[in-house]
């Protein structure tokens, strides 16, 4: 019996019929919607007559759409039927009209069937292989193909499907990041996320279930079912995705299909559509959440819709913690999937919920305090939700060659775990790879080859990771903080207002020309005060009020604004300006501070402000706390400069060297 790595290579091979018609990185549009055909095609051969029998049966009968069709699934003994009588087969019958009848018989499924061609828009790829030439040749081969299940069990066609998938999508490397994951980072992810859970997992008859709220081709998810067979085979993990690209959601469903995996029997736990403005799990929660967004993608579109959801939100919903810019919506997955979280209630057989989630360096600094990022972190920490971030390695991703970071997010922290975060530093766990696929020139080892898989014997570097997290200790790759130690408190440091006062003609000619019928009382101020420059505005200024409530006068407020504004300036050299009991501030000197919350706010200002700026004052109204997780300040190592007799050397052998090669040149 041929391997599922046999099987792929098999497949891969036909492939090699579209060059011409087709670019390497556009095979993936026909191969994996002929893949999900024909295996649907060998899996109801052996009820092929039976469902004809039954549909002709139930022709122009009362059973119309989906009655019909779990009737007919019925008798084919499986989630989906197909009621043409056409088969793969048959198609080979007549190569002139191929392109039409391969139309018809997909149109011959059952609805679920129907609606992943429609997504995968095989139509149109049926119409450009015809017009090439190629479409008999590629059925031709696909009916020597035999995926039926007798030879071909569901879980070897999934590892089929996603070996498929992965190779596609790395031919494809240019778009490739929006909806795939490289596999060893899932692989990583999935140990991470189930790295507590043996105790849970072993209880008999335990299901859990799994979303992932931005599944592209579903290679998460199928990376945590592979886990499950690997090390709980007695559980069942039922998993759950959604995704708005058509092709990527189209793949998904079609392994869901293939593996019969889906737990509400009909295709339906993978669903298309946007998970902000169309939630298809609005109400239901998960135990894991496993999620790859795109980084730096901007939410526009969804903005109306969220802000909705912000304003209208319990003080006790994620989505009441603030909200991230408008250009990267990436802190909204996890949001979203916070939202979905299960409550602790051992009694109830609810055990709390964990998410693996993989950022850019951005979510975890960006904004200030108060700001939506900071906001939406402060909220996460301050629930002792943030269990510990992994850094992984640069290059490691198709499309973009940034740092990484794979958030794990619980309810459900172990208990000595609680109140504490733990920093990973796997930057520098990675192999080269052989060739390039886009931005992705590195990997991180997954050990020893196994189970047919195609790769070379590499260092187990996942598990050095994983056991590097389980261990919990502080050492130089991992350090373990107090939830505190990340927030801060942003204080304001005033400095007072310093003006000088000095009337000259020309700031007197400006005054009247914005208020002309002041003009008798400034005559009088000017007569009064006279020309000369004065450093206590405090002085001036009642001088100026005492001679108008002698005149009778009474300014507005606009006015007095405009007097000072017209005749002073800032001026080191005056005298503070008064406001209260205090000092009126300086806006331009304005500055802030951001205290650690372990510390005394009091005392850090005394130590490290009044110390250089014997006059600032702290405006204590304006205090707001912020989080955010500098990784590399953690992480940094000082490396002493060379001392200068080595560099004089070094230079003084570039010099000779330079004199040597003249000499060369010169003789």
């Amino acid at each position: 019996m041929a391997t599922h790595s046999d099987l792929a290579n098999l497949i891969w091979q036909i492939a090699d019929l579209l060059r011409g018609p087709y670019r390497p990185p556009q095979y993936e549009r026909v191969m994996l919607p002929l893949v999900v055909l024909r295996r649907f095609d060998c899996v109801l051969a052996d009820t092929k007559e039976k469902v004809l029998a039954e549909y002709e049966r139930r022709a122009n009968g009362k059973l119309q759409d989906e009655a019909l069709d779990r009737m007919l699934n019925k008798a084919a003994g499986h989630r989906f039927h197909n009621r043409s009588a056409l088969d793969f087969q048959r198609l080979k019958g007549d190569p002139d009209n191929l392109n039409k009848h391969l139309v018809s018989y997909i149109k011959g499924f059952s609805a679920n069937v129907q609606r992943i061609f429609e997504y995968f828009e095989f139509e149109n790829e049926i119409e450009r292989m015809h017009d090439a030439n190629i479409l008999y040749l590629v059925i031709k081969e696909f009916c020597d193909v035999d995926l039926h299940p007798l030879k071909v069990t569901n879980q070897d066609m999934g590892l089929v499907f996603e070996n498929l998938i992965r190779r596609f999508n790395e031919l494809a490397n240019e778009t490739a990041g929006d909806h795939f994951t490289p596999r060893e980072v899932i692989t990583l992810m999935t140990d991470l996320l189930f790295l507590d859970a043996d105790d849970l997992l072993s209880k008999p008859g335990i299901a859990m279930r799994m979303l992932d709220p931005a599944c592209g081709t579903g290679g998460m998810l199928a990376g945590a079912q592979k886990y499950m067979r690997d090390h709980h085979a007695d559980a069942t993990l039922y998993v759950y995705g959604q995704d708005y690209n058509k092709r990527a959601f189209a793949t998904a469903a079609s392994d869901m299909l293939m593996k019969e995996v889906d737990h509400n029997g009909g295709g339906e736990n993978v669903q298309f559509g946007d998970s902000f403005l169309d939630d298809k799990f609005a109400g239901q929660t998960f135990d894991y959440f496993i999620a790859n967004p795109p980084f730096g993608v901007d939410w526009k579109k969804q903005q109306k819709e969220i802000i909705r959801r912000h304003e209208k939100a319990s003080k006790d919903s994620p989505w009441r913690a603030g909200l991230p810019r408008v250009n990267d919506g990436s802190l909204l997955f996890l949001q979203h999937m916070i939202s979905k979280f299960e409550v602790v209630d051992p009694q109830k057989q609810k055990y709390g919920s964990r998410a693996a989630i993989v950022f850019s360096g951005s979510p975890l600094f960006t904004g200030g305090a108060g700001g939506g990022e900071s906001e939406i972190r402060r909220w996460i920490i301050e629930r002792d939700m943030l269990e510990a971030i992994v850094a992984l390695p640069e290059q490691m991703f198709y499309n973009t060659g940034i740092g990484t970071y794979i958030w794990i997010v619980t309810n459900r922290k172990a208990k000595e775990r609680k109140g504490k975060i733990q920093l990973v530093d796997a930057r520098e766990t990675w192999i080269q790879m052989r060739r390039s696929q886009g931005d992705k020139r590195r990997k991180i080892g997954e050990g020893p080859a196994r189970d047919g898989d195609e790769r070379a014997d590499e260092p187990a570097q996942i598990a050095d990771i994983v056991r590097l997290y389980g261990r919990f200790q502080a050492n130089e790759k991992s350090k373990i903080f107090n939830n505190q130690d990340f927030g801060y408190t942003r204080v304001t440091v005033e400095r007072a207002l310093k003006l000088r006062y000095q009337m000259t003609v020309e700031d007197k000619a400006r005054f009247l020309d914005a208020a002309p019928h002041l003009l008798d009382d400034i005559q009088i101020i000017d007569q009064s005060l006279g020309r000369e420059a004065q450093f206590d505005w405090n002085a001036v200024w009642a001088s100026v009020e005492k001679l108008l409530k002698k005149r009778g006068s009474r300014w507005k407020a606009a006015e007095e604004k405009l007097f000072r504004t017209v005749f002073t300036a800032k001026d080191a050299k005056g005298a503070a300006v008064k406001k209260g009991v205090g000092f009126e501030a300086d806006a331009e000197l304005r500055d802030f501070e951001n205290v650690p919350l372990k510390e005394d706010i009091e005392a850090y200002f005394k130590r490290e402000v009044l110390s250089h700026v014997p006059d600032a004052w702290l405006d204590r109204s304006k205090d707001k706390v912020g989080y955010e997780i500098n990784f590399n300040r953690h992480f940094y190592k000082f490396t002493p400069p060379r001392k200068l007799a080595e560099i004089d050397a070094d230079l003084k052998k570039a010099e000779d060297e330079i004199l040597r090669l003249l000499r060369e040149v010169t003789e």
